[in-house]
């Protein structure tokens, strides 16, 4: 079993970062692919970001690419997304998930989710 806790959204202006971070319990999370997700209103979850267990592989969506970037800390079992740059159209409920491998992730397939944080930009 694998609990994740999202934390570091927030409410800014365009052009604005922030770092989001997803604290995992459970010792499964090493072996784990880690990944981001979001969820604006009226709109289908979609893959933002994730990594895999070693770090080593990392994969994006498009539209985030240059400007978003995961990465983790296995010894703090923490998986973090930061966010450059940052978009009116990047406002979203963001939640974390563990995943077989990115491939996986990349598909929406997630093992155990986080209950989300919200990121609000505004122009």
């Amino acid at each position: 079993q694998v609990q994740l806790v999202e934390s570091g959204g927030g409410s800014v202006r365009t052009g604005a970062s922030l770092r989001l971070s997803c604290a995992a319990s459970g010792r499964t999370f090493t072996y784990s692919a880690m990944g981001w997700f979001r969820q604006a209103p009226g709109k289908e979850r979609e893959f933002v970001a994730a990594i895999s267990w070693s770090g080593g592989s990392t994969y994006y969506q498009d539209s985030v690419k240059g400007r978003f970037t995961i990465d983790r800390d296995n010894a703090k079992t923490t998986v973090y997304l930061q966010m450059n740059s940052l978009k009116p159209e990047d406002t979203a409920v963001y939640y974390c998930a563990t995943g077989k491998s990115g491939y996986f992730l990349k598909r929406g397939e997630g093992d155990y989710w986080g209950q989300g944080t919200q990121v609000t930009v505004s122009s």
